[in-house]
């Protein structure tokens, strides 16, 4: 059970059997009155005395009878409580007189406690032979009361006490005195309030009062105050805090008060501010709240406000603040990478949306503004029919060039690697994700050209573009978010092209450099922006041959060669190193495993896997190497096993739940999956997922085509795309190039300004035709203005 009262007691054996026999001694009264014979006194210092003996069993009894309570809460039981009545301990230093042996015991000031709280008061140590300590809690407070033993003839009594209510009382007390004007020693002087305060409580509570009061400043001396450019509510509401720790913050007061925090540097109200705006961010206001954020420095809520700008895009150009933002932040908008799009036609109509909203004066900044909106990644279609056919574009030279750049990018695809530059770059906002797609491979007896994307956040397989060439045993990897299909077998002959996928426009390419040797069964990584073509066939024998692809020049070239021809082979990239993983030598499946590092141009082999795979399926995820599936000499496989780069070490991980071999192995988010294969009877299309914390495999759909050498690979993505959606109408082209050009056709300023609005109303519709509604918008749906 627990006590009344927490306590710590030290107590001989031969004290306790002493004290045993003697009944407790009750208290009745408020003050009391003992006379003892003090143990120093006597001749003999080691003679028992019996009335020391008497009040050390009287002190032990009570505490017996407080610790051996039945109640298990601290508080006495009220009808306990009551029969006790309220207890007044006197505390007083204890007097000795030596001569008489006496010990003179008398009360003091009294200290009150409330019914249910106790206080043990201590004795002399001469009465206790160790150190003994208590401590007692109350509703208002805690005693500790410690008396040291060591025979020492001066007597030593502690009283500390913490009070659980004075630091408010006392702020409660000063408040009252500044109601009541008393005691106050500045005046603070807000046009048109005068604010009375006392300097130490605002100089305790803000760190620009303290510098003011305590410095050298005129101010210290001054009785008045004049404060300029503070909102006198506001001042007056933080005033208040400092003496009684609240304050109310609400959407009529925070835009005064986060400046005056600001000015007193009152970092916790400022905080308190900060957090109220970011619960009252959505479309309509965030463009004002990161603006607010930008002037007073509020970094979270500033960095708060741009993701949600960002990532809410589509519905915050359709706000007014968007169309009241100063040029500079509009530049500052359309340049970010994180802008949550589906396609660039957004960026387009939402710039030209701004500048048709004051025409007369923002048209010439149109070149500047069209030089953040990525021409180069329109479809053809809108660059022509849309941008192309618009006569506000047409009438500037800059605009003219900018169209230009952006059709050669399109039309000249063999010059796209020296054209890269921030208008080519894909946006990538933070809400984008990953996509994983699946290309290529072979089924029913014949090599495919099929491509499909799967979205791991529906779990949908959806058909895209084809590939220009069939394509089994092809090597697939992703540079720059772009998709990279090298080399493989189209049914006749084995190949050296390679082809480039552009998700965000649905389209292959085949501008790409060929590879120096034709290559099919090949595995192909990206190694510090470089792709490599590792091993495979050419239709006469094996290859240990290994060349690298450098984008930026469209040029392939060959470095070392692996020491084991591989055919089949795995491949993926750790710790800066390629890591090419078993295969077969053109007779028989492989175990061994060697790693490239680029830094000195050499392979090396490291510890071999456990089995011997050929056609497996090899990624890295988690900080190792996996290997899974493959065909050995007789039968396909659906073990599979992870290395340790660190150990040098492989080690067997759970099964696959079917056997695969040409299985395609990637890793999307924080999941592992293998896709399609053969299992020895059929091509597959199925899909499982590894889960490392139930270490388990789980199948998980399947993909539109089976396939069997397939490519996968995976691309970050702001949006995934129906194929229609790749595709726009004609009409709405017409549509909202009409709207963009009726303002040049207008010869006053009234008829430029109804022109202009009539662009910005059909311009709203086409915007939402070229987007999809954005999710996630919080409720609140009111303007901080």
């Amino acid at each position: 059970m627990m006590p009344y009262f927490p306590m710590e007691l030290d107590i001989p054996a031969n004290a306790a059997r002493e004290s045993s026999s003697n009944s407790p001694q009750s208290v009745s009264g408020t003050t009391s009155r003992m006379s003892l014979m003090s143990p120093r006194s006597s001749n003999n210092p080691n003679q028992p005395s019996p009335m020391r003996d008497q009040m050390f069993s009287s002190v032990t009894a009570d505490i017996n009878l407080l610790t051996n309570s039945s109640h298990t809460d601290c508080l006495m039981s009220s009808s306990f409580a009551s029969s006790i009545g309220e207890i007044s301990v006197h505390l007083h230093r204890v007097n000795e007189n030596t001569s008489s042996g006496q010990l003179d015991l008398t009360s003091s000031t009294p200290c009150a406690l409330s019914p249910g709280h106790h206080l043990v008061e201590r004795f002399r140590q001469s009465f206790l032979p160790d150190s003994v300590e208590f401590e007692a809690h109350s509703r208002s407070g805690s005693v500790r009361r410690k008396v040291n033993s060591g025979g020492s003839s001066t007597n030593q009594h502690r009283l500390c006490y913490a009070s659980d209510r004075h630091s408010r009382s006392s702020l409660d007390s000063m408040n009252q005195l500044r109601k009541c004007q008393e005691l106050c020693d500045v005046v603070l002087v807000v046009e048109p309030k005068r604010i009375l305060a006392h300097r130490l409580v605002l100089a305790a509570s803000s760190p620009y009062f303290k510098a003011m009061f305590t410095g050298e400043l005129a101010e210290s001396r001054q009785t008045e105050v004049k404060l300029h450019d503070l909102d006198p509510s506001a001042m007056e509401t933080l005033v208040d805090f400092c003496y009684t720790s609240r304050i109310q913050v609400e959407e009529k007061n925070v835009q005064a008060l986060l400046p005056a925090a600001c000015l007193l540097q009152m970092t916790e109200i400022k905080n308190v501010c900060c957090e109220f705006l970011k619960r009252q961010l959505d479309p309509t206001n965030c463009l004002g709240i990161r603006a607010f954020a930008d002037t007073h420095s509020c970094g979270d809520l500033l960095a708060l406000a741009d993701r949600f700008v960002h990532q809410n895009f589509l519905e915050v150009v359709e706000s007014e603040e968007f169309l009241l933002l100063p040029l500079g932040q509009l530049v500052d908008l359309l340049s970010s990478d994180d802008l949550s799009v589906r396609n660039e036609e957004q960026v387009y109509l939402a710039a030209m949306r701004w500048i048709l909203y004051d025409l007369s004066s923002r048209l010439p900044h149109l070149p500047m503004l069209l030089q953040h909106v990525r021409l180069p990644l329109l479809s053809p279609k809108f660059l022509v029919g849309v941008v192309g056919a618009n006569s506000l574009i047409r009438s500037s030279e800059c605009c003219r060039d900018l169209v230009d750049e952006a059709k050669n990018y399109l039309l000249l695809p063999q010059e796209r690697p020296k054209m890269q530059g921030p208008r080519t770059r894909p946006r990538k906002p933070a809400s984008c994700g990953e996509a994983l797609f699946a290309v290529g491979g072979w089924c029913s007896g014949d090599a495919i050209a099929s491509a499909e994307r799967y979205d791991p956040r529906t779990h949908e397989w959806v058909l895209v573009a084809p590939m220009n060439k069939q394509r089994c045993g092809v090597g697939v990897a992703v540079v720059n978010d772009l998709l990279y299909a090298v080399g493989g077998h189209d049914g006749q002959s084995y190949l050296n092209s390679v082809e480039r996928y552009d998700p965000h426009t649905n389209l292959w390419s085949a501008d790409v450099a060929p590879t120096n040797t034709c290559r099919t069964s090949v595995g192909v990584a990206v190694l510090e922006s470089f792709l490599y073509a590792v091993g495979g066939q050419d239709g006469v024998t094996c290859l240990n041959l290994v060349e690298r692809y450098d984008s930026v020049i469209n040029k392939w070239t060959k470095v070392a060669s692996m020491s084991t021809r591989r055919l089949g082979v795995g491949v993926a990239v750790i710790n800066g190193q390629l890591f090419a993983v078993g295969g077969s030598d053109g007779q028989h499946p492989l175990s061994s495993v060697e790693h490239y590092d680029p830094r000195v141009g050499t392979w090396h082999r490291v510890a071999s896997m456990t089995a011997r795979r050929k056609h497996l399926g090899v990624a890295a995820f988690g900080g190792y190497i996996y290997a899974v599936g493959g065909r050995d000499d007789s039968t396909e496989l659906s073990s599979a096993e992870c290395y340790d780069p660190r150990a040098n070490a492989w080690c067997p991980v759970v099964a696959m739940t079917s056997r695969r071999s040409g299985v395609g192995l990637t890793v999307v988010g924080n999941q592992l999956i293998a896709i399609g294969g053969f299992d020895g009877a059929s091509y597959l299309k199925s899909v499982e997922v590894y889960d490392p914390e139930a270490v388990c495999w789980r199948v998980q759909g399947n993909m539109n085509s089976r396939r069997l050498g397939g490519g996968v690979g995976v691309v970050r993505m702001a949006s995934f795309n129906r194929p229609g959606d790749y595709l726009y109408d004609v009409d709405s082209f017409e549509r909202i190039s009409n709207a963009l050009s009726l303002s040049t056709t207008a010869s006053s300023p009234a008829a430029v300004a109804t022109s202009a609005r009539t662009g910005l109303s059909s311009m709203n519709g086409s915007i939402g035709e070229c987007s999809a509604s954005a999710s996630g918008v919080p409720d609140i749906n009111r303007s901080l203005r």
